[in-house]
């Protein structure tokens, strides 16, 4: 088979794949989560075999611990979540009559100065009527995710089918890791396997490390925030967190938010330097303690990359977008970086072949 046929062999295979994902996106999220946490877990099931622990029996006990540790930490979280968000909506006319009475004296002067503007008395009982009925939708929103069952991320089927997806990947990984290697061309086996392993370095790298940065981020904001005494701290820390698996994008936004509502909430300035301190000492444990000990520095996944792979499978596939995004950048480059490495070695780019056609024309 020519090179050509071969490349137009994967484009189509790939082209395929894509289209499957797509067409059958509503119902692969807990297929997709089963396999991503296979991928975790396998490593502390083959640690269970060398401890003489029989495979069948590592998988079923490290599934129990893995569900049983998720339900003690929805047990838990959820009440937090909800008495932090029903304490914030009873201080919501609080925060209005703070503000009001930051920005009154700037309207007095604007009424004073521009004459057209008029009826600036209705602006307060305006702005609290559409900050009452935002902060309802929030809790209705956030009380319908808890109670409803989650919808939007299909915890039902997440629940049921991921777990007993999950065990029969494991049980079986080693004879699905056999058969698709046994689908690989002889002849392009030794290159394919190289790329293989380049591309389980960098997950292994960057996915398993990122999830322990991502957890110790959240962890330290909610406590951080919390002894700051900020209304949400638990939630907003918790969301900077998980969102730090998106560079700059999870410290950035909730600097932003606990700084705007620190502004609501404090009277005083040495509060909201605990707030900037906690997010300078967090970026400090991020930059130099957690990110190189837990991811390194050769996952060959450059932040902006990450940042795009993201948008993109989110805007193409939703949430099951979002959870394989990472997985799909770090084999596009491992396969981009091959082909560079590839082309720089090939003659067109040392210019063999303009000289080979020069010597048969002379």
């Amino acid at each position: 088979m020519s090179s050509k046929k071969i490349v137009l062999f994967w484009v189509f295979s790939l082209a395929a794949v894509l289209a499957v994902l797509f067409l059958l996106k509503g119902i692969l999220l807990p297929f997709i989560a089963s396999m991503v946490l296979a991928y975790f877990l396998d490593p502390v099931v083959e640690w269970g075999e060398k401890k003489g622990l029989s495979r069948t029996l590592s998988i079923i006990f490290l599934i129990v611990v893995v569900c049983l540790v998720l339900l003690a930490f929805i047990a838990l979280a959820v009440p937090m979540l909800q008495n932090q968000i029903s304490s914030f909506a009873a201080r919501v006319p609080e925060y209005i009559n703070r503000v009001w009475n930051y920005v009154h004296p700037l309207f007095d002067r604007l009424k004073e100065n521009v004459p057209a503007v008029e009826n600036l008395g209705d602006l307060k009982e305006a702005a609290a009527s559409y900050l009452g009925s935002g902060v309802k939708m929030l809790l209705s929103v956030t009380q319908n995710l808890i109670s409803g069952g989650m919808a939007l991320f299909d915890i039902g089927s997440l629940l049921v089918i991921t777990p007993v997806v999950c065990f029969y990947l494991l049980r079986d990984w080693g004879k699905v890791t056999n058969f698709f290697k046994g689908m690989i061309p002889e002849y392009a086996k030794e290159t394919v396997m190289e790329q293989v392993n380049a591309i389980n370095n960098i997950l292994s790298g960057f996915i398993r490390g990122q999830a322990m940065v991502c957890l110790s981020l959240a962890v330290y904001y909610s406590l951080g925030l919390s002894l700051a005494g900020l209304d949400l701290g638990i939630v907003i820390g918790f969301l900077t967190g998980i969102l730090s698996f998106i560079p700059y994008v999870g410290c950035l936004s909730g600097f932003i938010i606990s700084m705007l509502l620190g502004l609501m909430q404090y009277s005083d300035l040495w509060n909201l330097l605990w707030i900037v301190g906690v997010f300078g000492i967090g970026q400090v444990l991020e930059g130099y303690v957690l990110t190189p000990n837990l991811v390194g520095d050769k996952t060959g996944l450059h932040p902006v990359w990450i940042i795009f792979a993201l948008l993109a499978g989110g805007y193409l596939l939703g949430f099951l977008g979002i959870l394989i995004a990472v997985p799909t950048a770090a084999v596009i480059g491992v396969l981009i970086r091959f082909s560079i490495s590839r082309y720089k070695q090939s003659d067109f780019y040392k210019g063999e072949v303009k000289q080979v056609e020069k010597g048969k024309k002379r």
